[in-house]
């Protein structure tokens, strides 16, 4: 658990929304430990991408996000990453 804890620090959480059809956009400039997670809502065409990024890389990417289409963007800390 200290090891994820550890793991954690300087890294964040990024969760937007976006229509799917600018999904290839948004994933030109959004960095990730792996692949964001894609989940639909419930509104038709639209999608929610999580990702954990590093903080320093935030304030840089959410105007290149909010211009390539992403909505509703929330940034959250992180307690541990447990890989």
């Amino acid at each position: 658990m200290l090891k994820g804890a550890l793991a954690a620090e300087g890294m964040v959480g990024l969760k937007m929304n976006l229509q799917e059809k600018k999904l290839a956009q948004v994933s030109k400039v959004l960095p990730a430990l792996k692949k964001p997670t894609i989940s639909k809502l419930n509104q038709k065409g639209w999608i929610a991408i999580d990702v954990v990024l590093e903080e320093t890389v935030v304030k840089k990417i959410i105007p290149e996000l909010k211009r390539a289409g992403a909505q509703g963007i929330i940034e959250y800390p992180l307690n541990k990453v447990i890989y």
